[in-house]
């Protein structure tokens, strides 16, 4: 059963479960949550590129969520744009925002750059807040369009919605995917273990950070523009901090630096938080205390947690059979 439970056949497994899902089901609200979950998944893993794999935690990410969204709803209310060419501007204004302000955090290490990509992500919420003519404010943006029909294909009901950003997320992760087990993705991880090293074996650091940083702007736009069309209405609370820390809180759960920790930790983060809606704000002091206890004894999440479970499993089993080998060798010996 666990060699069957591959790296590749849990893959194919979990997209045919993820495509069945709405041909088992007509629930409107259960295929919304899987929905939106799936679009938390995708700002996710940007933030994880950048914090999990290169070690540069920004704190700024809801508000270039907040960019893609707020280009995609102005290009296609204000402006009338088509909405996959709106979505390809977005992802574009959002990704030459984040060579713009990377060009300038990651000159700070460490905590300073947490602190730093923290004001840039205030100052984006107050821009989106206070820019009325352009984001219409505390009254944000209504009636933005569903995306347009490709052809025969349409996109207004649930299904067709899921369908498109199961689509979206699946190929999230393969570019992802692809990134991490590039020679990129080493160097990435190489920043991350030690950057003065790094920079010792002739890696250019700042020119991969500010990289991987636009790579990460460039997967919270997308997100944002899909935000956008699916909800239809956008307000500046999306930029807010809070919605970093819930971004951050996925992975934490999940588990940050590992592959599939932003799809494990948002998607059951997402489900308990529905369940625990009755509970309105209180709820983090359900989270809170599970997150707490999750960081300490688990530092790299669910999946990472599971993964040295796995790496212990295998060192037992090798050591068992090392030692019935010597056993065996002593026998033949004696006789």
């Amino acid at each position: 059963m666990m060699s069957f439970l591959n790296k590749r056949n849990t893959t194919i497994l979990l997209v045919v479960v993820a495509i069945l899902v709405p041909l088992l089901t007509d629930n409107p609200y259960l295929l919304h949550i899987f929905s939106t979950a799936f679009i938390w998944t995708i700002g996710v893993y940007g933030l994880n590129l950048i914090g999990g794999f290169t070690g540069q935690l920004s704190l700024a990410h809801a508000g270039f969520f907040a960019i893609g969204a707020y280009s995609v709803g102005i290009l296609t209310v204000k402006v009338g744009l088509n909405f996959w060419l709106a979505l390809l501007l977005g992802i574009m204004i959002t990704t030459i925002m984040g060579f713009l302000i990377g060009i300038i955090a990651l000159r700070t290490k460490e905590h300073f750059f947490a602190i730093y990509t923290l004001c840039v992500g205030y100052i984006i919420y107050l821009v989106i807040y206070k820019w009325e003519g352009l984001t219409e404010g505390v009254r944000g943006l209504i009636g933005i369009p569903p995306p347009a029909p490709i052809g025969p294909i349409t996109f207004q009901t649930p299904k067709s919605q899921y369908y498109l950003l199961l689509f979206f997320l699946v190929f999230t992760i393969f570019i992802f995917t692809r990134i991490i087990n590039s020679l990129i993705g080493r160097t990435y991880m190489a920043i991350r273990n030690s950057e003065e090293l790094a920079q010792t074996i002739g890696i250019e650091t700042m020119k991969q950070k500010l990289v991987s940083f636009v790579l990460s702007t460039f997967f919270a736009g997308l997100a944002g523009g899909l935000y956008a069309s699916f909800v239809r209405f956008i307000g500046p609370d999306i930029s807010y901090i809070n919605v970093t820390f819930d971004m951050l809180m996925y992975l934490l759960v999940g588990g940050i630096g590992t592959l599939s920790g932003p799809l494990v930790g948002t998607l059951l983060v997402v489900w308990i938080s529905q369940y625990l809606q009755f509970l309105q704000d209180y709820r983090m002091l359900i989270f809170g205390p599970i997150l707490v206890l999750l960081i300490i004894f688990y530092p790299r999440g669910i999946v990472g947690g599971v993964q040295t479970w796995l790496i212990k499993q295998r060192a037992k089993k090798s050591q068992k059979e090392i030692s019935q080998n010597l056993q065996s060798v002593v026998v033949k010996e004696e006789k």
